[in-house]
């Protein structure tokens, strides 16, 4: 027998950093949403957890899922809960940090990711969700 709760539990998704160094410039990985909310803007890789999967394992999934990066050692960053962080339903992310090798990590879009790319960290687009104030956090700890 199935047990069930009787108040609503919010879901759960892993977003991805992942930083590469190329002529003394740092750059973040960051992809185009292919699909609503924030259609056509960037953000970061990541995903929702499936029900049989750690937040790890869920990460390096949604990384390899939307950006064909696979094999980065990732570091667990920080849990994010805003309320209103998405616009679909209560969402908590953890995000984790990876740092790619400049010459061999080239990302190529896949899943719900229209595009996939490399930006300068002092130069980012508009970002969707929370991401910029993600960004924000990590950029004051480098």
């Amino acid at each position: 027998m199935t047990y069930t709760y009787d108040y609503q539990r919010p879901a759960v998704t892993a977003d991805i950093i992942i930083i590469r160094k190329t002529n003394s410039k740092q750059h973040v990985l960051l992809i185009e949403r292919g699909n609503p909310p924030f259609e056509g803007m960037w953000a970061l890789p990541g995903g929702f957890l499936d029900m049989d999967e750690t937040l790890e394992d869920a990460a390096l999934r949604e990384l390899q899922e939307e950006t064909g990066i696979s094999g980065v050692e990732l570091q667990q960053f920080h849990t994010f809960s805003k309320v209103d962080r998405d616009p679909r339903h209560r969402t908590i992310t953890t995000v984790f940090v990876g740092y790619a090798d400049a010459k061999t990590m080239e990302p190529k879009a896949a899943d719900d990711a229209a595009q996939a790319q490399w930006f300068p960290l002092d130069d980012l687009p508009a970002l969707a969700f929370d991401h910029e104030e993600v960004m924000e956090m990590l950029l004051a700890l480098l």
